[in-house]
């Protein structure tokens, strides 16, 4: 069952659990630290950026969070041309909310320093300001400014959902595609610019009180198909779905809605060819990957394996009305990701 929200409603009631789950278009859920029921340890904030430029074959991510146990910032670059990526990240123990990041994706600003890395989200109006300094970076130095520009009008993808065991434990998310991107980065003498009319970020943002282990699917893209704005968010395996699923495609700033979407990839070879399905036959796609952005972290108790792929996809999707887009190297990424936290 796909249940939609349609109206503004508070994400959880008293004693703590959401107030209806589902998906909406709009940001519909109101979230409040405050009222979570569970320890401080089991609350996860964070705030993620992927901005890419196909046609120039670059591009970079971004991302703030607070795990309860650890924060964590990190800027990641990519290459496409030369099949590379370099990473630097930074942590701090036991932030415990001090973050302060906001309880909406609507406002509010989060930033995070300290001497490897300097990051700072800024929302003004219907612009994202994602600023960066890192001295450190490829022992060149990285620095940059990258505005998005969001369409209030534009639908996003928004859930809310929670885990069978424990129902207290939920994932409230938001996913917006196709915001234009304008600006550069600059690492050490390179100047890397980004233009709106060809180049778009994506941002993922999340609150939610956890269960310890998980695995999760998650695909993302954005880009142009005959001149006109497109993308999709696809993704499972993270708390239960019945409610809803977070498969959506947005066209012209529209979303049509998606029921299930599998992911094929060989855990043994993340960068051999990937397929992906639907049960509705609407999102029928080979992947090609480029990248593998792997990270590993072991800490005893808190663990994480992640696999990034960025790459191309071809293929055919349908929208809502029975229109079938053909996407031919449509650049994006997939995931599979197994945390202990």
């Amino acid at each position: 069952m796909q249940i939609e929200i349609t109206a503004p409603r508070e994400l959880l009631d008293a004693n703590g659990h959401i107030t209806k789950e589902g998906w909406a278009r709009k940001p519909y859920w109101r979230y409040d630290r405050s009222t979570i029921k569970a320890p401080w340890y089991r609350i996860k904030e964070w705030d993620y950026y992927a901005v890419l430029s196909p046609d120039k074959g670059y591009g970079i991510t971004f991302t703030i969070a607070d795990m309860g146990y650890l924060g964590l910032a990190a800027v990641c670059w990519l290459d496409f041309k030369a099949r590379t990526y370099h990473q630097l990240d930074t942590m701090r123990l036991l932030p415990m909310g001090r973050l302060n990041f906001p309880s909406s994706s609507g406002q509010g600003d989060v930033a995070f320093a300290d001497r490897k890395l300097r990051l700072k989200f800024e929302l003004k109006g219907n612009q994202r300001i994602l600023s960066v300094e890192a001295p450190g970076f490829l022992d060149k130095g990285l620095t940059g400014s990258i505005t998005l520009h969001e369409d209030p009008a534009m639908d996003s993808m928004v859930i809310a959902t929670s885990w069978k065991e424990n129902r207290r434990a939920f994932y409230y998310n938001r996913k917006i595609n196709c915001m234009r991107a304008q600006g550069s980065v600059t690492i050490g003498d390179t100047v890397y610019h980004f233009a709106p009319e060809t180049d778009f970020g994506g941002l993922d943002w999340g609150r939610g009180n956890w269960t310890y282990k998980n695995r999760w699917y998650w695909g993302s893209a954005s880009g142009l198909v005959d001149g006109e704005p497109f993308g999709w968010n696809i993704g499972y395996g993270f708390s239960d779905r019945s409610p809803a699923s977070e498969n959506m495609l947005f066209y012209k700033g529209k979303a049509h809605k998606l029921d299930q979407v599998t992911f094929h990839s060989d855990p043994r070879n993340y960068l051999a060819p990937w397929r992906f399905t639907s049960n509705d036959g609407r999102f029928e796609l080979a992947f090609a990957p480029v990248i593998d952005r792997f990270s590993s972290t072991d800490f005893i108790i808190l663990k994480s394996i992640q696999h990034q792929v960025f790459g191309n996809f071809t293929g055919d999707v349908i929208l809502d009305d029975g229109t079938k887009l053909h996407l031919d190297n449509f650049l994006g990424f997939a995931e599979d990701v197994l945390n202990w936290l």
